[in-house]
């Protein structure tokens, strides 16, 4: 399912769990954790015979940076999707402020409305110009009214340059214009967290830079992001945590600094050798 299929599928009529906005998460020693966003316990994923993720566990703060690193096929894009519930997850929990997001009972699409996502490919409607791609998704789903909408989303267009380019159609932008439209339709939704699933891999080489910048200035503004990514510059100048994930496990774990400098694993040093040699 794509984010224009998410759009869709609020007008279906579902049984609706409101996601608890005060939840709360208590940490180990049983005390309130207000700071904990997300929670990925033992996750587990097989398509068919092939089982991609394998018990995947870690958590995110609020205002954290995490960068999911590793090769093509590891599982980053597959658990990416699994947080967003665009794939259904096969075991463990993923848990939104204490609200369990693989419980059928969950209004998802309410819940996407907390947890944004950045695809690879954009996901734009290209026969709509640019402010219409941005005020969609709000005067659908929170039934804004149209003004404020926009104004909403020339605010989030300025944020990412693209301000001048509201009444623009989608297929006339370049590939860095068209993410950093994508990046401000996502902002419009006034997400806690945002996923990135390889926000730069369809882009030309020179439009990277672009799309980079906008995601520093949002990393400086305290937005709490997972990024699933091939940038090596970004994963180790931005984030606040790096996950080296390999054959559907996380292999190694830390900060920016242990990973890119000291990593423990024999498989993080391989990966890292050959990906910053090329």
């Amino acid at each position: 399912m794509d984010e224009k299929e998410v759009i869709d599928a609020v007008e279906e009529n579902t049984e609706e769990v409101i996601v608890n906005e005060d939840a709360v998460v208590e940490n180990v020693n049983g005390e309130i954790d207000t700071d904990t966003l997300i929670e990925v316990k033992d996750v587990k994923k097989t398509f068919g015979k092939n089982e991609v993720l394998k018990g995947i566990t870690f958590s995110v703060r609020k205002g954290e940076v995490i960068s999911i690193i590793g090769s093509s096929g590891s599982g980053k894009s597959t658990l990416l999707r699994c947080i967003n519930k665009l794939e259904s997850a096969d075991g463990g929990e993923i848990l939104y402020k204490g609200l369990d997001i693989l419980n059928n009972k969950t209004d998802i699409n309410k819940l996407r409305q907390s947890i944004g996502m950045v695809f690879q490919s954009f996901n734009l409607f290209n026969n709509k110009n640019v402010i219409d791609n941005c005020t969609l998704a709000p005067r659908k789903l929170k039934k804004m009214k149209k003004p404020i909408a926009e104004k909403i989303a020339l605010e989030n267009l300025t944020k990412v340059g693209m301000q001048d380019f509201k009444d623009k159609r989608v297929q006339t932008l370049s590939g860095g214009q068209k993410q950093r439209v994508a990046i401000a339709r996502t902002l419009c939704m006034s997400p806690d967290v945002i996923l990135f699933d390889e926000p730069t891999s369809a882009l030309d080489p020179e439009m990277v830079g672009e799309v980079l910048d906008v995601m520093k200035n949002l990393a400086s503004s305290g937005m709490t992001m997972i990024v699933v990514t091939h940038e090596m510059g970004f994963a180790r100048d931005v984030s606040d945590r790096v996950i080296f994930m390999d054959k559907g496990v996380i292999a190694e774990e830390g900060s920016p600094a242990d990973i890119f400098n000291n990593p423990k694993e024999e498989r993080t040093r391989e990966f890292l050798k050959r990906v910053l040699n090329n």
